[in-house]
């Protein structure tokens, strides 16, 4: 990884001492149609004049889509270093990584990616000797023209014998399980459809005997699957060697939306389902499958976040924040599973204890402080800790693998500017070691990441990490790209991204702000950053640019502002409250329509931290920050809108209506225009191909309308 920078006196290496070009490229954008529909809430009268931009399939929307996509393209094209862009990111993003592995007997499993290819592979291990690897699946060669079809989750049974998988194409959420009989290595007739999430909440599929249980859909109506809303989860079980429609219906309730993912522990003894409203609160089913006894809740509040992580002397061990907003470690009988019965064995810390593990005897555990890891070894009978194993730097540990029959355990470590690292530890001699650690063509050790802290609206103090090169005189001209997610209780940690190191590369500086509705310091953080207090999420973001710019780190002119998904929502909110506090603004995949967000596909779980317009008190507060809803006619910031026509998460059209009110509403002369991936999803599976080319776009756009060139003597 050498790449080095030619060092001037001036210190004129950052990307404002280049030459300015002229950035004013005229745009001409589609004409879209308006519809006259109005919808009523409360006594309000809502306009919706793009509505027909939802039907994602229609050949009207599609037309829409090829043109926007046609101005966008002119656009780019007209850009004179973009190609200098694609040609670092290619070099960037091609090194070989790998997934955490899983450890079954004397074998491992795990995903790894060469440097060429689009997707990881799915490889098994015999023994410890690398070299003894062998591909299980290759979702490269299913699709070698596009490169989207990409392997989600897997899960090996007790016995060794069998491996289940799941894949998704296109970006889409919808997975497909196929069966792998490890002795032979040759794939089952067995194809498991309408399924997705396999691999969050810690199940998905639960092996049993000569099948496995799983939670499904019902199957959407033809043009509808990946727009139409998803309501009705059931959990069956799947016997090898026959159809899915001979599957035996386990778990149902009638009437509800609840979400249903199974999992099996306790040597395939009892039956555990998750269960969940919305993304913010579980309960946990359980059935001993042993004396077929019926299913028992734990609670069925559904305030509360739960995980199990392990299975040990007879207990089902988990995280739970039930009682304990930054978490604690509990023990359950699974004979009799309700909440009176529980045993605390870590105790909430002033730290969040964000993840935990259970090894063969011993725990371990992540806390967050301040945002950054800890990672501890814990004793699992009593709680104590017995080690702090050391970490090289500010940084996350993201990824635990381990389980109750191994005393090995993996664990992953990622900065900012280093990419992820895989150590393995042994239980039995309480040693650490490498296991994988990738090489790319980028010098870690010429950045740093520092974290500073800034005071929001109301008073609350904000971590702030900042990560540059070593040196970097930092002033009003120095570009800043901030990015924000604040919700889903989803903590923003160091995380290292390719894309990014061409900006730092560049003379900028990333900055991550921790604001309130992520889960950095538990749930009470969280909650300060949901429903009606939404706002709260907006205004830390605000004062994290304010005090970037008050500082002299950067100004308004250098400033971008980025997030994807709830961070699409929340750059967005802050370009219509704030059109002035940023120059460059990229809303990535966003819920941009508050109002209906909740009618397509999974919407409605969100409903935990948006609140819906269904309810009058938490209409009044979603329509006060609405992206769609609050555009003016304004001079709005350069604004490029990305998105995929295959999300089937957050629904293109959030961006197709807000991209066409943006345009029609643009007073300045800042261009106003969306990116439509093709074939392309909400991020997850997305091939290192489309990956380069979205970022590739994005930068482009960013370097230009910030009247900046990138470098080119990045090989001396």
């Amino acid at each position: 990884m050498k790449y080095s920078f030619l060092i001037f006196s001036s210190l004129c290496i950052v990307l404002s001492c280049s030459k300015k070009q002229s950035n004013y490229i005229p745009v001409t954008y589609p004409s879209t149609a308006k519809v006259d529909t109005i919808d009523h809430y409360f006594g309000k009268a809502i306009a919706d004049p793009y509505r027909w931009l939802e039907n994602d399939t229609s050949s009207q929307t599609t037309a829409w889509v090829k043109q926007e996509n046609e101005v966008t393209s002119n656009y780019l094209a007209q850009v004179p270093f973009r190609e200098t862009i694609r040609k670092r990111l290619t070099e960037l993003y091609h090194y070989t990584r790998m997934n955490v592995p899983v450890r079954q007997g004397d074998r491992l499993f795990y995903l790894k990616k060469n440097s060429q290819q689009n997707q990881a592979v799915l490889y098994v291990q015999e023994g410890e000797n690398k070299d003894n690897a062998r591909v299980l699946v290759d979702p490269n060669q299913l699709d070698e023209k596009e490169g989207i079809i990409a392997i989600k989750f897997f899960t090996i049974n007790d016995a060794g014998t069998h491996l289940a998988y799941s894949f998704s194409k296109g970006g889409s959420d919808w997975e497909i399980v196929r069966v792998i009989d490890l002795k032979t290595g040759t794939t089952l007739p067995d194809e498991i459809k309408w399924i997705k999430f396999t691999g969050e909440a810690g199940g998905g599929i639960g092996w049993k005997g000569n099948g496995f249980y799983y939670g499904r859909f019902e199957t959407p109506q033809k043009g509808g699957e990946l727009s139409e809303s998803n309501q009705t989860q059931r959990v069956y079980y799947h016997k090898l060697g026959e159809s899915q429609e001979k599957d035996k219906l386990i778990y149902e309730e009638k009437g509800s939306k609840r979400m249903f993912t199974p999992m099996v522990i306790g040597n395939e003894r009892f039956l555990v389902i998750y269960v969940s409203e919305t993304t913010s609160g579980e309960e946990l089913l359980v059935k001993d499958l042993k004396n077929n006894s019926p299913f028992v809740y734990c609670d069925q509040s559904f305030k509360d976040n739960m995980v199990v992580i392990g299975f040990f002397k007879g207990q089902v061990i988990a995280l739970t924040s039930k009682k304990a907003p930054r978490f604690r470690i509990v023990a359950i009988d699974p004979t009799h599973p309700e909440e009176k019965n529980w045993k605390t064995i870590v105790p909430e810390n002033k730290n969040l204890l964000y993840k935990a593990s259970v090894s063969k005897n011993k725990i371990l555990a992540t806390y967050l402080q301040d945002a950054s890891s800890q990672l501890v070894i814990l004793n699992p009978e009593n709680g104590k800790i017995e080690k702090e194993l050391a970490l090289p730097d500010l940084g996350t540990v993201e990824y635990l693998s381990s389980d109750s029959e191994n005393d090995k355990a993996y664990f992953t470590f990622e900065t900012f500017s280093s990419p992820t690292t895989i150590y393995e530890y042994s239980a039995t001699t309480d040693s650490v070691q490498v296991f994988y650690k990738p090489t790319s063509l980028f010098n870690s050790q010429d950045y740093e990441t520092k974290q500073v802290f800034y005071t929001s609206k109301d008073g609350t103090k904000i971590p702030l990490f900042l990560t540059y090169r070593k040196g970097l005189k930092m002033n009003k001209t120095t570009p800043v790209f901030l990015y924000g997610y604040g919700g889903f209780n989803v903590s923003q940690t160091p995380k290292f991204r390719s894309s990014q190191m061409v900006w730092m590369e560049n003379g900028g500086v990333y900055a991550v702000a921790n604001i309130r509705g992520g889960g950095e310091y538990g749930e009470t953080w969280h909650e300060a950053g949901t429903k009606c207090k939404k706002q709260n999420v907006f205004d830390d973001f605000i004062s994290a640019a304010e005090y970037l710019i008050q500082n002299n780190y950067t100004s308004s002119e250098k400033l971008v502002i980025n997030g994807g998904s709830n961070g699409g929502l929340l750059v967005a909110a802050v370009m219509t409250q704030r059109p002035d506090l940023a120059k460059v603004v990229i809303p990535n995949v966003g819920v941009l329509d508050m109002l209906r967000y909740h009618k397509f596909t999974i919407g409605y779980t969100w409903s935990g931290d948006y609140g819906t317009s269904d309810d009058k008190e938490q209409f009044e507060c979603l329509l006060k920050y609405s992206p769609l809803h609050t555009l003016k006619e304004t001079n709005y910031p350069a604004t490029l809108v990305l998105t995929g026509d295959h999300d089937d998460r957050v629904v293109p059209a959030h961006s197709f209506k807000f991209a066409a009110t943006l345009q029609e509403k643009q007073k300045g002369k800042n261009p106003v225009l969306i990116r439509i991936e093709t074939s392309g999803g909400h991020g997850a599976g997305k091939p290192v191909s489309k990956q380069i080319d979205e970022f590739t776009d994005m930068l482009t756009f960013i370097f230009y309308n910030l009247g900046l060139t990138p470098i080119e003597e990045n090989n001396n």
